[in-house]
């Protein structure tokens, strides 16, 4: 059975929703925060990073938005392919959350990686949050034209990592008062018992 590695806070946290949502035969192993820069995961996964997927055969899969393309061909019975409409504008919800908008919060996570000076890195951050507000202002707009309870419409994958970004708000100045479908979004997705089953087993708690 494929293993996902998870840790708390992360956006692991994507791919275990999607594979409860899915009821997938995988297993989910959260590792303690750290977890990551051990080397027994290390051997696992050189990046680093979470997610991963350890198959029987030894195989590893990285980076969230390949693993929930692998469980909806695998597991989805084709109601995420990527010949539909859905399928397509999942990928590129995907696409955006996952390298726009998570590498946008490398200014919030690591300001120091892209400056020195301590009001250099100041400025990092302002401007971080600054386009962090446009891009959140994306997603609410989207989420409003989509009817405001999925972000396309119909629930996809987009929606778990959608999640994610929506708890990572809390971390930052901003507030997701002023986007208010978003806030609307993550009060159902933390109501669903597909979303509760995932947090519990990455350690996490709801944040609405």
């Amino acid at each position: 059975m494929p293993t996902l590695y998870t840790m708390p806070g992360t956006c692991s946290l994507a791919p275990n929703i999607a594979v409860a949502w899915l009821d997938a035969p995988v297993e989910v192993h959260t590792m303690a925060y750290g977890g990551h820069k051990k080397a027994d995961y290390l051997e696992i996964n050189s990046k680093g990073k979470v997610p991963a997927v350890k198959f029987d055969d030894g195989d590893v899969l990285t980076e969230a938005s390949a693993i929930l393309e692998w469980l909806g061909a695998a597991h989805g019975k084709g109601t995420y392919g990527r010949d539909t409409k859905l399928g397509r504008k999942e990928a590129e919800a995907l696409s955006y959350m996952t390298s726009e908008m998570h590498a946008t919060y490398g200014g919030h996570f690591g300001p120091q990686n892209f400056a020195e000076s301590q009001d250099a890195v100041e400025e990092v951050k302002r401007k971080t949050y600054e386009k962090l507000a446009n891009q959140y202002k994306h997603l609410n707009d989207v989420l409003n034209a989509n009817g405001r309870e999925w972000y396309l419409g119909k629930r996809s994958f987009a929606d778990t990592f959608l999640y994610v970004l929506e708890r990572w708000i809390e971390q930052t100045p901003l507030s997701i008062d002023d986007y208010p479908a978003l806030k609307d979004h993550r009060a159902r997705m933390e109501a669903d018992k597909g979303v509760q089953t995932a947090l519990k087993r990455q350690d996490m708690e709801p944040i609405g």
